[in-house]
C-alpha cells in the first residue's frame, strides 16, 4: 500500500510559518486583510468561504465578506472591486466562484488588481506563471506542488499527466510541473487512449471533476497520485476523481479525499495574502 499524503498536516505546518510572518508584519504596522465577495446561496460556496474566513481569522488575518443576492448586477460587483482595489488597507481580493449566469466571470476576475489577486486568476499573474516570473500562483496548483514536494521524490525528468485543462487547476499545474523539469502531458475527458497515458506516468494529477473517473488499474506501480476532485454521492460518501481503494495499492504516494488537496488550497490562499501584504512592505522600502 502506498503512503497517504496528509494534506491537513502539511497545510498545518505552512500555516504555522505564516502565523510567524503575520506577527512580524503587524510589528511593522501592516495588518493583512482579505476581502471576499460572495454571491448567492450556493451551499458549497458558503462552506468554502466559511472555511477560508475561519482559517484567516485563526492566523490573525482580518477578513471582510461582502454578500450579494443571486440577482446582483455586474456593475455593482465591478464598483465594489474598484473600491477594494483603491483601499490601501485591503491586501487580497477574492471573488468566490462560481458566479451566477448573468455575470461575466472573466470580466469580474480581470477587474481585480493583479497585486491583490490572491486567487492567481488574473491574466497578468497567469502570464507571469507562464514566463516563470514571480507572481501570485493559483492556490490549488501551488498546493499540489507542495504535496508532491513532500514526497521527497525528484520529479526532474519524470513523466507527469494532468487530467483536466481548466485555468483554475489543470493548465497552471502543468506549467508548475514543467517548471520543475517534469515531462508533462495534459489530458481531458475526450483524450483518446487515456488509460495508456496514465499507465505510463510517474505523476498523475486528477482534476477532471468526475467521480472515480480514473480507474485504479490505470495507475502505474510506484507513481505519485494527486486527486483534486471532490464529489458527494447520493449515499453521502465523499469521493475524488480516482478509484482510491484500488489505486492506493499500486501508487507509492497518494492523496486522500477529503484531507488531501483541500486543506492545501486554503493554506496557499493564506500564503498569497501574506505575500501581498509583504509586497506592500517592500514597496514602502522596508526590509
Amino acid at each position: 500500500m502506498g503512503t497517504i499524503i496528509d494534506g491537513k498536516d502539511i497545510a498545518g505546518t505552512i500555516l504555522e510559518r505564516l502565523e510567524e510572518e503575520i506577527v512580524d508584519l503587524k510589528d511593522n504596522g501592516i495588518f493583512p486583510k482579505l476581502s471576499v465577495l460572495l454571491v448567492g446561496n450556493n451551499p458549497s460556496s458558503i462552506v468554502y468561504v466559511r472555511n477560508k474566513e475561519s482559517t484567516a481569522r485563526r492566523l490573525g488575518v482580518e477578513v471582510e465578506v461582502a454578500r450579494y443576492e443571486e440577482s446582483v448586477g455586474e456593475d455593482e460587483l465591478l464598483y465594489k472591486i474598484s473600491e477594494l482595489n483603491a483601499d490601501q488597507n485591503v491586501h487580497g481580493i477574492l471573488v468566490q466562484l462560481p458566479l451566477p449566469s448573468q455575470i461575466n466571470t472573466k470580466k469580474i476576475t480581470n477587474a481585480i488588481s493583479p497585486e491583490k489577486d490572491v486567487d492567481g486568476f488574473h491574466p497578468i499573474n497567469l502570464g507571469r506563471l507562464l514566463a516563470g516570473e514571480d507572481g501570485f500562483k493559483p492556490c490549488t496548483p501551488a498546493g499540489i506542488m507542495e504535496l508532491i514536494r513532500s514526497t521527497k521524490v525528484d520529479i526532474k525528468g519524470k513523466r507527469a499527466v494532468v487530467i483536466g485543462r481548466s485555468l483554475i487547476v489543470g493548465k497552471p499545474t502543468a506549467l508548475l510541473l514543467l517548471e520543475q523539469h517534469a515531462t508533462v502531458t495534459i489530458c481531458h475527458s475526450r483524450t483518446e487512449g487515456l488509460p495508456e497515458i496514465v499507465k505510463a506516468s510517474d505523476i498523475v494529477v486528477a482534476a477532471i471533476g468526475s467521480p472515480m473517473f480514473i480507474k485504479g488499474d490505470w495507475i502505474k506501480r510506484g507513481s505519485i497520485v494527486i486527486d483534486v476532485g471532490i464529489t458527494k454521492l447520493e449515499d453521502g460518501k465523499i469521493v475524488g476523481d480516482l478509484e482510491f481503494e484500488r489505486a492506493k495499492d499500486v501508487a507509492s504516494f497518494i492523496t486522500p479525499v477529503p484531507g488531501g488537496v483541500g486543506p492545501m488550497t486554503i493554506a496557499m490562499l493564506m500564503k498569497n495574502v501574506v505575500k501581498a501584504a509583504s509586497n506592500l512592505r517592500t514597496r514602502r522600502g522596508e526590509s
